[in-house]
């Protein structure tokens, strides 16, 4: 039996007002849209809602159902991306929109109504270029201007927007082209462009290939440079974008997000302009003071990840703020520097960001004197005693608190650029609460965010002080949360969600939408978790196997697994370690003989195992011998394979960078195995955390 945690009120009928004035009466049925909405809003065209059949769909240009309650934030009126932007530029065209820092060291800014005349530009490019309605268009690059409107020109012509990780390999990017029927690539220089080259002979669907950066060699057939593109679409005439507009619907797919899963290849979740408008719009209402014109953020997530698309590109569009674009190497060391010269005033950062600030924080203050150190502890421990009460309900400042502030953590804050920012999330992954609590204690509250590509991004989010160090967010208004098979409204239980945000299926792939999602409209997350009398999530465990690495990337430790098994057929079992880690490591074991009775691994190597060791030049008979005196030969073969195995590896943050051989093989007697012989990975975990914790060990 499962009990439901809801976040919103029912009735019969509602009035919807817009922005003109006029309204329209939507009436709703357990949250159904009865009849669509047709009324044009916004300049680009109706923000309509096509009737639908079904709340959930695996088919390109096929409409779903939206949860459109009576009131409260799921009763918002439904926006296209489009009608988003022309909204904005309306009320704020000549706001900054986007900024990039050139080579002179200048910052380029853009206005929204350049931003919307550039968006609508290359829209009529990519028609001119052969863009078909409901086709992809592929991106691969680095944050960038061009990324951005890329992304929006695709969905106003028509087509899907579909990211591509940087550091995929050119298979992983042929398997996303191909999936999503691209006629269009953008990628940002040669380095990107090569991969699709190389994989273009196979994708009969792709017309042309566009490179934002550096030179472009134009000579080759369907390649064209980016002021290219411009030319192209600025000598169009309106007419098809303008019909294209007018045929959007707010419930149709826009935009393709690949996910892993536990087996098979990345699976395309497909999102609504509601998904993406809806949810944007939640996270700025929760966000509380967003200013218009005047927040600014910086953008240097990967936004082929949902939560960088959610927050850099519509949050930011449905608020009016200023995006600046870091450098390409934001990742490697740039980040702060840029966030210096930016200083913004909201900063999302996946926990890796979060723990190299805390190494940084870390080593500055090991090489200060005994003085500053001891300022240092006081501030902290003034600092920790004023947040914990304000997150216990404690109103009011001390002497200590202030002072502490002004000597102490105001020169921290703009030592990392973050002086001017009033909202500090990570996301992606868990971060650990004694890392929030050091932040904590420097006057920076993080806050937690938690989500799914197939919930558009967002699902919680606290706002300080109302948060906890342990937990994973505030549920957002709007939305329902219940927790499969607990008897109790609170969990503990599978964490499942239902509302606007959930998406509609992923492309192509009835079967695995219907087992995302259950018959009424519930998303399964595969975490297990409970919420408490605050309305804050937590998650107390995990049911599916995906590992999400402390850089917020989803790995699918089987596939990984089985490569590596793949190339050394001698190693019994793999164990990939990675979730919340910097790096992917893996546990092996070696094959070796069986008690008859009971079933217990020895320590003697199984027959074929001794002739490979025989065969790598060691004299090793035992496993023992191996494992204690680090055997070279074996060491050295294990390192080659898995070197094979990464070359499979879809993107650099899926490759396994160190390995141990583990004393014994597994087995259901010693608690490794199940009765199906199914790894229980937990039990791995426990009985060599120590090894686990080495890997990591700086």
């Amino acid at each position: 039996m499962d009990a439901v945690q809801e976040h919103k009120n029912n009735t019969e009928n509602s009035t919807v007002t817009v922005e003109n004035g006029a309204t329209d009466t939507l009436k709703t049925n357990n949250m159904q849209v009865a009849n669509g909405v047709s009324q044009q809003i916004y300049l680009n065209g109706p923000d309509q809602v096509v009737p639908a059949e079904n709340y959930t769909t695996a088919i390109p240009g096929c409409h779903v159902k939206l949860r459109i309650a009576p009131r409260g934030l799921a009763a918002e009126p439904p926006i296209s991306v489009p009608g988003l932007l022309s909204r904005t530029t309306a009320r704020y065209p000549n706001a900054t929109a986007l900024a990039t820092k050139k080579a002179d060291g200048k910052w380029h800014k853009i206005t929204y109504k350049q931003y919307q005349d550039r968006v609508r530009i290359i829209a009529k490019a990519f028609l001119k270029l052969g863009l078909d309605r409901y086709h992809s268009v592929g991106i691969l690059g680095f944050n960038s201007e061009q990324w951005f409107i890329a992304d929006l020109a695709a969905i106003h012509a028509g087509g899907y927007a579909a990211g591509i990780y940087t550091t995929n390999s050119a298979d992983a990017c042929f398997h996303c082209l191909e999936s999503s029927r691209a006629n269009i690539c953008a990628v940002q220089d040669k380095k990107q462009l090569d991969k699709i080259l190389s994989v273009k002979h196979k994708l009969p669907l792709l017309k042309a290939i566009v490179q934002w950066e550096g030179p472009v060699d134009t000579s080759i057939p369907g390649i064209y440079s980016w002021d290219q593109l411009l030319e192209i679409g600025a000598k169009e005439p309106d007419t098809q974008l303008n019909e294209i507009l007018k045929s959007i619907a707010v419930n149709e797919c826009c935009t393709l997000v690949y996910t892993s899963g536990t087996v098979g290849p990345p699976k395309a979740v497909m999102l609504s302009h509601d998904n993406l408008t809806w949810d944007a719009f939640s996270i700025g209402e929760r966000c509380q003071n967003l200013q218009p014109t005047r927040d600014r953020l910086v953008s240097f997530l990967p936004l082929s990840h949902v939560a960088a698309q959610v927050v850099d590109i519509y949050t930011t569009l449905s608020n009016a703020v200023t995006v600046y674009f870091a450098q390409p190497d934001a990742l490697k060391g740039s980040l702060v520097e840029t966030l210096k010269e930016v200083r913004p005033t909201r900063f999302l950062g996946v926990p890796r960001v979060w723990e190299k600030m805390y190494e940084k924080i870390m080593a500055v203050g090991a090489s200060s004197g005994p003085l500053k150190k001891q300022i240092a502890l006081w501030a902290k421990e003034k600092g920790l005693q004023y947040h914990l009460s304000r997150i216990n309900g404690y109103e009011g400042s001390s002497v200590g608190y202030k002072l502490a502030k002004s000597l102490v953590f105001s020169k921290i804050h703009e030592s990392l650029g973050l002086d001017k920012c009033s909202t500090f999330v990570t996301a992606a992954a868990p971060l650990s609460p004694d890392i929030k609590k050091f932040f904590l204690s420097l006057d920076i509250p993080l806050v937690d965010a938690f989500g799914m590509s197939e919930a558009a991004g967002a699902h919680t989010l606290s706002i300080y002080p109302k948060f906890s160090l342990d937990s994973a967010g505030e549920i957002l208004e709007g939305t329902e949360t219940k927790f499969g098979g607990s008897m109790s409204p609170n969990g503990p239980g599978e964490i499942m969600m239902r509302g606007r945000h959930v998406f509609m299926g992923y492309l192509n792939d009835a079967e695995k939408t219907k087992g995302a999602i259950d018959d009424d409209g519930w998303l399964l997350s595969g975490d297990v978790g409970r919420v408490d009398s605050n309305n804050l999530l937590y998650i107390t465990g995990r049911i599916k196997e995906l590992l999400i690495t402390a850089g917020g990337e989803n790995v699918a430790p089987v596939l990984i697994e089985q490569a590596i098994q793949a190339e050394l057929l001698h190693v019994g079992y793999a164990v990939l370690i990675g979730d919340r880690r910097k790096f992917l490591s893996v546990l092996l074991t070696l094959k070796t003989k069986v008690s008859p009775e009971t079933g217990e691994p020895l320590d003697e190597l199984e027959s074929e195992a001794r002739k490979w060791v025989a065969s790598l030049g060691s004299s090793a008979t035992k496993l023992s011998e191996i494992v204690n005196s680090k055997d070279p030969a074996v060491h050295k073969a294990i390192e080659a394979g898995i070197t094979r195995a990464n070359k499979h590896a879809i993107s650099n943050a899926q490759k396994v960078q160190k390995f141990a051989i583990l004393p014994s093989d597994f087995s259901v007697y010693t608690g490794e195995l199940g009765p199906t012989l199914k790894i229980k990975r937990n039990v791995v975990y426990e009985k060599y955390k120590d090894i686990i914790e080495d890997f990591y060990k700086e």
